[in-house]
């Protein structure tokens, strides 16, 4: 789930938060590295808890319209379709989800059930939601292509609850896009053959990804001084003042990764720098950071520095 560039900006984060307190606490920022990012996998349970809510909610009215004094016809023969769907019950019976949730006790929509009710009115007065509920027959795929049309339709850009997750936690900002598409491949890969075991998205990919993050982030704060030295001397229009913060640290993070990570190649590394100065930094930092690294790289490959294997080769 994640990914080597996020994975950066998690490092970049934890680097900044570092630079901005004066402090040499590498342990402290390490575990608000390691914490940042397990709090992505967080953001999945809650996204896909929601789901699981939108459907218990609507069973609830249903069980409470039938129980009514003067229930209609409606009322006691409602149209159950919705709470039927065999890919929300799947998610509803899903230990692993039952397990992530009560370990980490999160309740988010226990405590605010009012967004459980924004997305159910919004999935309500949706022509997705009409058209499925309109048609008589269902199979499993007409139940999980209707769950991944409405998530992707109606809850993932859903204004109010981006606001939420923000105000929620703000470390989940720049992880929306990332676990919306996690919960969305998620989804398409669910057969009719699962069951209560079906397994999750994983946070990491493998150990490897772990490992690098936290070398990663070591690797450039013990070596700080020496970096920002390679950088004065290159901008020879710029004073050091002047140049962004952001920008400094993606510059070290990049030189880090010439020197320290031999098999990342030097053009994988400044192009992930590039992408995300544009996301980050300053409109003309992309341009400045490329004449950086492009004049740093060429001298580290002259002087034999790079030091590149196999993969880094390329």
């Amino acid at each position: 789930m994640l990914t080597r560039r996020h994975i950066r900006v998690k490092v970049m984060q934890s680097l900044y938060s570092l630079e901005q307190a004066k402090s040499d606490n590498l342990d402290k920022e390490r575990k608000f590295l390691l914490h940042s990012m397990d709090q992505m996998y967080d953001l999945l349970l809650v996204n896909l808890q929601l789901l699981v809510e939108v459907r218990k909610h609507v069973e609830d009215f249903i069980t409470k319209s039938q129980k009514k004094f003067l229930a209609t016809s409606e009322d006691k023969n409602p149209n159950q379709k919705f709470v039927n769907n065999a890919v929300f019950k799947l998610l509803e019976s899903n230990l692993a989800l039952k397990e992530g949730l009560d370990k980490k006790k999160l309740n988010c929509w226990e405590l605010d059930s009012e967004y459980v009710v924004i997305i159910w009115n919004e999935i309500k007065e949706s022509e997705i939601y009409n058209k499925y509920m309109n048609v008589s027959e269902t199979s499993f795929e007409e139940d999980k292509n209707f769950l991944l049309e409405i998530f992707k339709e109606i809850v993932a850009p859903n204004d109010k609850l981006y606001d939420y997750i923000e105000d929620k936690q703000i470390t989940w900002v720049d992880d929306i896009p990332l676990i919306n598409t996690a919960i969305v491949k998620f989804l398409r890969r669910i057969e009719e053959t699962d069951d209560e075991n079906l397994v999750l998205p994983k946070l990491y990919k493998d150990t490897d990804d772990k490992k690098f993050a936290l070398d990663l982030f070591r690797k450039t704060a013990l070596n700080t001084i020496e970096f920002e030295s390679e950088i004065e001397g290159k901008t020879p229009n710029w004073d050091k003042d002047r140049i962004a913060e952001i920008d400094k640290i993606n510059i070290k993070m990049a030189i880090c990764e010439f020197l320290k990570f031999p098999s990342i190649p030097v053009k994988v590394t400044i192009n992930e720098y590039l992408e995300l100065s544009k996301e980050y930094s300053t409109p003309k930092s992309s341009i400045f950071i490329n004449g950086i690294l492009d004049k740093i790289s060429k001298e580290y490959q002259q002087a034999n520095k790079l030091n590149k294997i196999g993969r880094g080769l390329m």
